[in-house]
């Protein structure tokens, strides 16, 4: 039998990872200059930079214990395996539709699901530490779900939408499956964190995340840099990397 405390931690991870959705209206605006574009691309670059650090944080935490120099071999091993695994995953499946001649042309579908696979793989370890810690039962933790990570998916949504602005504009119900991939892991990882903690899954999907959003960051840094060159716009760049930057970190502080 189900009980209720399983219920309610689900009901949680649910509101966490589904929060991801109130970026939703962003991508409904039809026109988006071209300028405001490379803003918002930029803020969305940023935004993926900061979470590297911030899942690298994380990552260090375990591979690192109590504050030693000495990594644990095995962990570290996992960790890089699964960032060289997943970037090069991601590499060969790309590969395939370049043909010579086109091998800058940006796809904002293609681009737009890596980092929602990017989202929902940092998501789900996210859920497998949430729902760890619903088991020991931390205060004030609904508090923390409703502010700290609505308002962390919210920025994580952020970038599914962002390759679409100022080009094609996605039928809703793809941009919502894109969505559900970055969200919805959430949930799956605080149903097996509530019920079986380990370390290694973790560092693993950790890793896996950080080698997903590597990979997307590329394109994007490249076509943002493109449009920065005929708009001679690249103020506007920096601008938008270092506020996405920040945006993250003030967004996690809380």
């Amino acid at each position: 039998m189900i009980g209720s405390s399983f219920l309610g931690m689900v009901g949680l991870a649910f509101v966490m990872g589904f929060s991801i959705y109130l970026s939703f209206p962003l991508i409904l605006k039809k026109n988006v200059s071209a300028k405001s574009a490379m803003l918002l691309v930029s803020l969305a670059v940023g935004i993926l930079i900061f979470l590297i650090g911030d899942i690298f944080s994380d990552v260090a935490s375990q591979i690192y214990p109590s504050g030693s120099y000495q990594a644990n071999p095995i962990l570290s091993v996992i960790f890089a395996a699964a960032v060289a695994g997943v970037f090069s995953l991601l590499y060969l499946i790309e590969r395939p539709t370049s043909r010579p001649g086109s091998k800058d042309i940006f796809i904002p579908k293609k681009v737009a699901l890596v980092v929602a696979i990017g989202m929902g793989l940092q998501n789900l370890t996210e859920g497998l530490v949430f729902g760890s810690a619903y088991v020991v039962g931390l205060s004030g933790l609904f508090l923390v779900i409703l502010i700290g990570f609505i308002l962390q998916n919210l920025t994580e949504g952020f970038p599914i939408v962002s390759p679409f602005l100022g080009r094609e504009r996605p039928k809703l119900a793809a941009l919502a499956g894109l969505y559900f991939i970055g969200g919805s892991p959430t949930i799956i990882g605080g149903i097996i964190g509530y019920f079986y903690v380990n370390t290694y899954l973790e560092v693993l999907f950790d890793g896996l995340a950080i080698g997903a959003i590597l990979f997307v960051i590329i394109p994007m840094l490249r076509t943002v840099s493109k449009q920065a060159d005929q708009a001679k716009g690249y103020s506007l760049v920096y601008t938008g990397l270092i506020f996405g930057f920040l945006a993250g970190f003030a967004v996690n502080a809380l």
